[in-house]
């Protein structure tokens, strides 16, 4: 048995066309403008919010760079932490000059590496500072470094790897090892193009001599596993303890005091027996050879019950480590 297959003529296909048209599918047209293009495994770009302790790890930078970089500048130094920053590589290395420092890192133990960058003509103010000029940078642009220059940027960078490592003690240890160094950013694989980057920068303005900028350069892969720490809300450095208000905590607090007491026995009673006491009963008890000597609930030291001018008393025999718990 064979069947006929129905189909529509050109007039009846033309309508439900129309009809189509007409609920606002689209069918047959273009892409809508509101449409946006996805590639995936491409991640966006994710708000610096989300990296927080970075926040903090470059207020403490800020801190400690200012009397780091002082003995090299000769002078008082203002350092300021800008705001972090997360972009493409590609888009940073666009924005950089043909000439600067760039010191490559493998940041131990996480899986991926850092990068320091500095302002060429900061490290020639710098180095005219130190023996004893007054920070000036010729006009002429430089396309190499110079022996005094290279000496300078290899203990400016151990200087700047050291607080680094300071200021990220909270979140974990790092321990940075130099891989290289470049002065062209199109050589700095610190990161491939279309990664995303998380820019830490600080502007200094010495008293005398050119101001300059120092960055640290973080690939968002290289901290994704500990973002967690990174986000979590930890208190800050408060910085060095004031001695004298010390001593008077130390002081005040010898004063303070504590109940002391001892347990000769602990002996054990049925409910029965509890229930049918009375006066004039007599309770057995065993004393241990040692006795404990409790600060609140803290076993604290421990020792044997004695008699010392008419009065118990417990002779002691073991502090704190010593104690048997």
């Amino acid at each position: 048995m064979t069947t006929k297959a129905s189909s529509l003529s050109g007039d009846e296909v033309a309508a439900l066309m129309a009809e189509l048209g007409d609920t606002g599918l689209g069918i047959g047209e273009e892409n809508s403008s509101d449409a946006v293009p996805f590639a995936l495994g491409v991640e966006d770009c994710r708000p610096a919010q989300r990296l927080a302790g970075l926040e903090r790890i470059s207020e403490r930078l800020a801190r400690s760079l200012r009397s780091a970089i002082e003995p090299y500048s000769r002078s008082k130094t203002q350092v300021n932490a800008d705001a972090i920053e997360n972009r493409r590589f590609e888009d940073w290395g666009a924005d950089q000059r043909d000439f600067t420092s760039l010191s490559l890192y493998r940041l131990r133990p996480l899986k991926g590496g850092m990068m320091i960058v500095i302002e060429s003509e900061f490290i020639t103010s710098l180095v005219d500072a130190f023996y004893g000029g007054r920070g000036q940078v010729p006009a002429h642009k430089k396309s190499e470094f110079t022996v005094s220059e290279e000496r300078m940027l290899a203990r400016l960078t151990e200087m700047l790897v050291g607080q680094l490592k300071d200021a990220w003690g909270e979140v974990m240890k790092l321990e940075p090892a130099l891989v290289s160094r470049e002065t062209n950013p199109a050589y700095a694989t610190v990161a491939k193009p279309h990664d995303t980057v998380i820019v830490q920068r600080f502007t200094l303005v010495p008293a005398q001599g050119r101001p300059g900028m120092i960055t640290f350069i973080y690939p968002q892969a290289t901290l994704r596993p500990i973002e967690a720490q990174l986000s979590a809300k930890v208190r800050d450095d408060a910085g060095p303890v004031d001695a004298d208000w010390r001593q008077r905590l130390f002081y005040a607090a010898e004063d303070v005091r504590l109940p002391v007491r001892s347990v000769l026995a602990r002996p054990e009673l049925t409910m029965a027996q509890l229930m049918s006491l009375k006066p004039g009963d007599v309770i057995p008890i065993n004393l241990a050879p040692k006795v404990p000597l409790l600060v609140g609930s803290k076993r604290f030291a421990e020792g044997t019950i004695g008699e010392q001018e008419g009065r118990a008393a417990l002779l002691v025999e073991a502090v704190g480590k010593g104690v048997e718990r």
